[in-house]
């Protein structure tokens, strides 16, 4: 779920939410890497699972930097992406080991 709430956060805050640039800007486009292991997250394969917690570190970090410095409205969608991206390395973390133990 956190993973599509990302995606769509990504999409909604650079089209009208708070564009760097009026009427939207292309860095909606940010979302899309967050496409990529969405079958495989949605069809629990753990290879996804593993790639999604490290292609998720990025958006952290822009969360971060955008908390940092922006103001506003932005710099409250900077925090929602910080928390959404900490949850969602945090399950995938935790299906990861659940699926290790259960192999085990």
């Amino acid at each position: 779920m956190s993973l599509i709430l990302l995606v769509l956060l990504c999409v909604s805050w650079e089209a009208f939410l708070a564009p760097q640039r009026p009427g939207g800007s292309a860095l909606m486009l940010k979302a899309v890497p967050l496409l990529a292991p969405l079958f495989g997250v949605l069809h629990e394969r753990i290879r996804a699972f593993q790639w999604t917690s490290l292609l998720v570190l990025g958006y952290f970090c822009e969360g971060v930097v955008r908390a940092w410095s922006d103001s506003g409205r932005s710099q409250l969608l900077a925090c929602i992406e910080i928390a959404l991206s900490v949850i969602l390395f945090a399950s995938c973390l935790a299906y990861v080991q659940a699926r290790r133990r259960a192999a085990e």
